[in-house]
């Protein structure tokens, strides 16, 4: 994991999105300020791809490691009946995402520790039925947290069946790594999702019992995920022929 010191997040904006970033150009987090609940930059669409697959009964809670700008956290806040917990080591972030970027008080829980010691606490194991990972560094490129004990303490949280997303980044040298201790952590159980303009490469992984389903079922599914949520889930669906077993 790689260490480094607290960041002050900087607030700014253009043509109606509200931006968060540490002092330099590359984005953590955006919300549009005329509807926050949207997702506004496609890799955060595509986080909540897990729901192609998985649809958990409304008392399970939803876990996301990295607040950023509060976009995962407001668009399930918005969408979903679950309660919420944030796990996310920067004081600053948290009080920054509550003034400027409209952070839900109601079912969500804010824990202010780093994300690797959370999920490797025993006290948080099979609390989880979905768990959505974004850690970046300032630079925005290589994920923070992704070592072999990371991912394991990521599958321990969660109790199945359930599902994990993680948010990496193709191009970056980090990104076999990753693939290969999620792979480990999750017994090979991985769907990669293609990239997005940006770079950024979303990954599943599944825990629980195996799932199956066809591309029409993707397809139907996702149609009608689109019209629930507005994401562009018959995009991801078209990317994948059929899943079996996973």
């Amino acid at each position: 994991m790689n260490v480094f010191a607290p960041d002050v997040p900087v607030v700014s904006e253009q043509a109606g999105t509200r931006y968060l970033h540490f002092d330099s150009p590359w984005i953590q987090g955006a919300m549009d300020l005329s509807d926050p609940q949207r997702l506004v930059l496609s890799y955060t669409e595509q986080m909540m791809a897990w729901l192609l697959f998985f649809e958990p009964p409304p008392d399970v809670v939803i876990g996301q490691l990295g607040l950023g700008a509060g976009s995962l956290t407001r668009f399930c806040h918005h969408h979903l009946p679950h309660p919420l917990v944030v796990v996310e080591r920067n004081p600053a972030v948290v009080k920054v995402c509550a003034q400027y970027f409209r952070l839900p008080g109601r079912r969500l829980r804010v824990v202010e520790q780093d994300a690797q010691k959370w999920v490797c606490d025993r006290a948080n194991s099979a609390t989880l039925g979905v768990l959505m990972v974004d850690l970046y560094d300032t630079e925005a490129l290589g994920p923070v947290c992704d070592s072999a004990q990371f991912y394991r303490g990521c599958a321990q949280t969660l109790t199945g069946p359930a599902m994990l997303s993680v948010n990496l980044f193709g191009k970056h040298e980090s990104f076999e790594h990753n693939i290969r201790e999620l792979s480990r952590a999750f017994e090979g159980r991985l769907l990669l999702l293609p990239p997005v303009e940006e770079g950024n490469q979303i990954v599943l992984a599944f825990k629980g019992p195996p799932i199956s389903a066809t591309r029409a079922e993707l397809m139907q599914r996702a149609h009608w995920l689109e019209q629930r949520f507005g994401l562009p889930a018959r995009r991801w669906a078209r990317s994948i022929a059929s899943i079996k077993n996973l």
